[in-house]
């Protein structure tokens, strides 16, 4: 519908996508997190940044960016490459960007409520 896109703009797209980026991500360092103790696991992770940017500049907004292996630094004796005390700290990293992106979601609606209120 062109009158919901031209109400809504890019811009909740935008939120939505980071608000997905964010998901995806958390998962995969949960993922990580929950691997600590597997021999041979490679933790995996995304640039929150860079895969948002990579899919602002798609045609197709639907699209998930894939998770790549991340820089494993040194490896333990059993092969494993997770970092408890890192992956606690991007854990948390992330779940604080999740709940900036709920409150910018939350004001935009506000916003908006307010427009179509006329400011009452």
């Amino acid at each position: 519908m062109p009158i919901l896109d031209n109400l809504f703009g890019p811009h909740l797209d935008d939120l939505q996508n980071a608000l997905g980026r964010a998901t995806q991500r958390q998962a995969l360092l949960t993922n990580n997190l929950a691997n600590v103790n597997t021999p041979g696991f490679k933790r995996q992770d995304m640039d929150f940044n860079i895969a948002l940017k990579e899919e602002m500049d798609k045609p197709d907004l639907n699209a998930i960016a894939s998770p790549a292996p991340a820089d494993n630094g040194a490896l333990r004796l059993d092969g494993n490459s997770v970092d408890l005390e890192k992956e606690v700290m991007n854990i948390t990293e992330t779940e604080l960007r999740y709940e900036t992106l709920t409150a910018m979601t939350t004001d935009y609606f506000s916003r908006l409520k307010t427009v179509i209120h006329e400011g009452k």
